[in-house]
């Protein structure tokens, strides 16, 4: 009874660092966009490179203003939707805990979706602040939340690509 009981134990111990990872993430995430929403006012921009600013712009929709141009009922969908996607992903590091890359890119992602799920609980619309350019073009803004979800799907991409090599 003892063995399996400590088996438990360091099954579900396992995936601590991963939360752990997710909410430190999302801290980060949250502390930068109330640092940039206390510092500039809505579209001002302070340039940090060449290619590189840093600024205020709000989204109300998707990646890349996906569906950013509508009436409101977008916050609510793209509410509903991180919500279905974070529980989704926390069942899968649930279930595949012995995966650590697999879990490592879930973790990644989950604090993207949590981070800018925040924003659009809070004011309606997720707070964007990193803004690359080059030549008069600017990359559409975004933030640390945009970045975990990208870094998670390398990762997860990177793994199943190594798996088949």
């Amino acid at each position: 009874m003892q063995k399996s009981h400590l088996q438990f134990t360091n099954a579900r111990r396992a995936l601590w660092p991963f939360f752990l990872l997710s909410a430190l993430l999302i801290l980060i995430d949250q502390a930068t966009k109330l640092a940039i929403e206390a510092n500039f006012a809505f579209q001002e921009f302070t340039p940090v490179t060449s290619f590189f600013n840093i600024g205020l712009v709000y989204n109300p929709g998707a990646a890349f203003s996906f569906l950013a141009n509508h009436n409101g009922w977008q916050r609510w969908f793209f509410t509903v939707l991180s919500l279905a996607a974070s529980a989704f992903i926390v069942f899968q590091l649930i279930k595949y805990r012995e995966k650590t890359a697999y879990c490592l890119g879930l973790a990644f992602i989950l604090s993207g979706a949590i981070g800018n799920l925040i924003d659009r609980v809070r004011i309606g619309k997720v707070v964007d602040f990193l803004d690359f350019h080059y030549l008069g073009h600017h990359w559409p803004a975004f933030n640390i939340a945009d970045s975990a979800i990208l870094i998670g799907v390398a990762i997860l991409l990177f793994d199943e690509f190594r798996k088949k090599s």
